[in-house]
């Protein structure tokens, strides 16, 4: 798995170079999108493409592929790089100046660039072997436009990198007033006497995918209540479930926070019902 794309040529991943002056490269001045694929087939292709293409028009970088362009690049490459398990990974900045300058330049050409790389494939959810994860709750001292998937990802890495010093998988971020906003690299949930609750969208939290299709499988199924409110940190110090999902965990159960077990400190019923309907169901988006 070493084939990328690089400005409409797939090489080697030794042999793709970019400009010191990309501003991807000195601003994180871009979007970029991971969409799963799994043996021939992608999970959630249409949102992840469509939140790309609105990212894109919010920091203003002008690029008119549609969405089948992007398909066939997507199936080229998963298929240059064996076309088993796979996060595709699609990123595009708004390109190389000759100068470094912070307003945006005129009449430069934006850098594409796509790779794949090797994901888990998912197991069947079964709460008797699956394993939670710990979390650490951090004030999110990021900054106030997170709805954008921008390739200026540092306050991300640094509030990881947090959980990580402290042995947990993940952190907890919630905002001045202590209302839960997202994790690191996830989004949030927790359950309380059988609903399912998460935060809702605003400039704090990105548009998870895996969020986006989870909330409409549940929705249709209709034998799991879902409220999409604010969540405070005292809720979920003693809420029967948290959780955390994204395009690489899918749904995963939380069973520590902060030290302590969340609910019974074992992985939830609710967890496995919703787990199970989202992995019967992730291929229909």
């Amino acid at each position: 798995m070493n084939i990328v794309y690089l400005n409409g040529e797939f090489m080697p991943v030794e042999q793709a170079k970019i400009s010191p002056l990309d501003r991807g490269f000195l601003f994180g001045d871009g979007i970029y999108e991971v969409i799963p694929f799994y043996f021939g087939k992608m999970v959630g292709f249409t949102a992840h493409i469509d939140r790309m293409i609105n990212g894109l028009a919010a920091i203003g970088i002008n690029f008119d592929w549609d969405h089948a362009k992007w398909r066939e690049l997507c199936e080229q490459l998963a298929k240059k790089n064996g076309g088993q398990a796979l996060g595709l990974y699609l990123h595009i900045s708004r390109g190389a100046d000759n100068k470094r300058f912070h307003g945006y330049p005129e009449n430069v050409q934006p850098t594409i660039f796509a790779m794949a790389f090797a994901i888990p494939i998912p197991e069947q959810p079964d709460k008797s072997t699956r394993k939670g994860y710990a979390l650490k709750s951090i004030e999110d001292l990021r900054w106030q436009r997170c709805h954008i998937k921008s390739t200026a990802l540092l306050g991300n890495v640094l509030h990881f990198q947090e959980g990580q010093n402290a042995n947990c998988q993940e952190v907890l971020l919630y905002n001045e007033k202590h209302e839960l906003t997202e994790a690191s690299a996830s989004n949030i949930y927790i359950v309380k006497n059988g609903v399912v609750i998460t935060p809702p969208l605003d400039h704090q939290i990105l548009a998870g995918i895996t969020r986006k299709l989870a909330l409409d499988i549940l929705q249709k199924d209709k034998t799991i209540d879902v409220e999409e409110r604010i969540v405070t940190l005292t809720e979920a110090q003693h809420a029967d479930e948290i959780w955390i999902s994204s395009s690489s965990k899918e749904i995963a159960p939380i069973t520590i926070l902060d030290g302590n077990p969340v609910g019974s400190g074992k992985v939830g019923d609710v967890w496995q019902q919703a787990a199970t309907l989202y992995s019967q169901h992730k291929f229909d988006y």
